[in-house]
């Protein structure tokens, strides 16, 4: 996630793995590069074009999520179902199912653009489609309707998702520039989470929900420029070529199968041990995921104040978090930098109960900026961790399980947030309900670490 430094390890070197990926070893060894050659690397097309393809990942996450219970709530909607809802983002935990597709097949027409490439414009062409059709149903239309809707823009969302991440992937030349790609694309996309978590609230006071999802579908639209500007990869073509067509019995257990044998002969038993960790790694932060919007709404604190807190305090935090945790994951090694995150991800939700007690714009931005940094920090180290568990030749299928990995869990329990917090209202109040909730979702915390001291005595992680 972060440039390396003169004298410094690369992320690559300084790797989680006693068996280093593949997207390593299968390069020859070079000479490490200084400060001011890695610096020159930020001018590169790619690079500006990974921080656009990150901008254009994130975008859709939050507007079927977060931002769209606030939507929902705002209008009425019920705590119960708004947890429900949010389960349109199980296309996220899903995506492992057909990114095999994405990863041995061309769309049709638009596969002359090459195979990621090709994936990557269909898919944001029915983003745009999705959030249109979300702006025009709206909540008169129906929850089912809309969430129809809602369901088309995760599930390309989704699929998005897996053409980039194997883009970013397969358009580094070596570990350092993966390092380099990755911080581009999670400054993108944490960028991305900015607009649809605080401009888009914002511009709903003034112009309503539904204008203001239009206005996520023209820069949904203006994405697809970032697609059409990038340079198909082929550092994994000689790879590729060398498997059996996937019309065949062999290419095509090779395509669904071969993933998941070639990580497990990688990892053996540990391999287990790490689809764990990496499944509770985002608990903190996804949990809650539906009532954070529906918790300031019911505070009381106004739109405007949301998003301005959000675009300042959270903008400036987000941006030192993905800093800092490159930084720490040069200096440091992944597994102190893993350790941090969760550590930082479980006082960073726990915090918000204290919104609960004092409810006021100065709590809010304190909360809010620790907030942001350790999301930021977290999904920074975690992105890097599993990009280093990937091999060239199942780079989208790999990443793809992994990421889905992390999301299922995570994904499945937070359409429970809003039950949560209505069964605890009884006994606490509404406002005491949310704090009990975010204080027991902060503990989630715990698990995922002891996993990581797990690994570290298994040697998965260098001395």
């Amino acid at each position: 996630m972060s440039t390396p430094t003169h004298g410094t390890p690369s992320l690559a070197d300084k790797s989680s793995l006693d068996t280093p990926p593949a997207t390593v070893t299968n390069t020859p060894e070079r000479r490490k590069r200084s400060a001011i050659e890695v610096l020159r690397e930020l001018r590169q097309p790619k690079v500006a074009v990974m921080m656009a393809l990150g901008f254009a990942s994130g975008l859709p996450f939050l507007l079927t999520a977060n931002t769209f219970g606030y939507w929902l709530r705002d209008d009425g909607t019920s705590l119960v179902a708004i947890g429900f809802i949010s389960w349109v983002g199980f296309a996220y935990a899903f995506k492992v199912y057909w990114s095999p597709l994405v990863d041995r097949i061309d769309v049709p027409l638009l596969g002359r653009l090459g195979r990621r490439r090709g994936w990557m414009l269909l898919c944001q062409i029915l983003v745009t489609v999705g959030l249109l059709g979300m702006a025009a149903v709206g909540t008169a239309g129906g929850l089912a309707a809309i969430g129809a809707f809602a369901l088309l823009t995760a599930f390309a969302s989704a699929t998005q998702d897996i053409a980039i991440d194997a883009w970013r992937i397969e358009a580094a030349s070596d570990a350092d520039e993966v390092g380099l790609m990755t911080s581009a694309s999670q400054l993108g996309y944490r960028m991305a989470l900015l607009v649809t978590d605080a401009l888009i609230i914002a511009a709903a006071a003034r112009i309503g929900w539904a204008m203001s999802y239009v206005g996520m579908a023209v820069l949904m639209a203006l994405c697809t420029l970032a697609t059409l500007f990038a340079s198909e990869p082929a550092r994994a073509d000689g790879v590729l070529q060398k498997k059996p067509p996937l019309w065949t019995l062999r290419g095509l257990l090779d395509a669904v199968i071969g993933p998941f044998v070639d990580f497990f002969a990688k990892h053996k038993t540990a391999g287990l041990v790490i689809l764990l960790m990496v499944a509770l790694y985002r608990l903190p932060d996804f949990v809650m995921g539906p009532m954070y919007n529906p918790y300031y709404h019911d505070l009381g604190l106004s739109k405007d104040t949301v998003a301005w807190v959000r675009g300042s305090f959270g903008l400036v935090a987000t941006f030192l978090g993905i800093a800092a945790a490159g930084l720490s994951a040069v200096r440091l090694g992944l597994l102190p930098t893993l350790v941090t995150g969760l550590v930082l991800e479980g006082f960073g939700t726990t915090a918000f109960a204290l919104l609960s007690v004092y409810p006021d714009a100065s709590v809010f931005a304190a909360v809010m900026t620790l907030d942001a940094f350790a999301q930021s920090f977290a999904g920074v180290a975690l992105v890097t961790y599993m990009s280093s568990l990937t091999s060239l030749g199942y780079t989208a299928t790999q990443y793809a399980m992994l990421s889905s990995t992390y999301a299922l869990l995570g994904k499945f329990l937070k359409g429970f947030s809003g039950i949560a917090v209505e069964t605890l209202t009884p006994a606490y109040g509404l406002l005491g309900a949310y704090a009990t909730a975010f204080v027991a979702t902060g503990l989630t915390a715990i698990p995922p670490l002891l996993l990581l001291m797990l690994l570290w005595r298994m040697r998965q992680f260098r001395h």
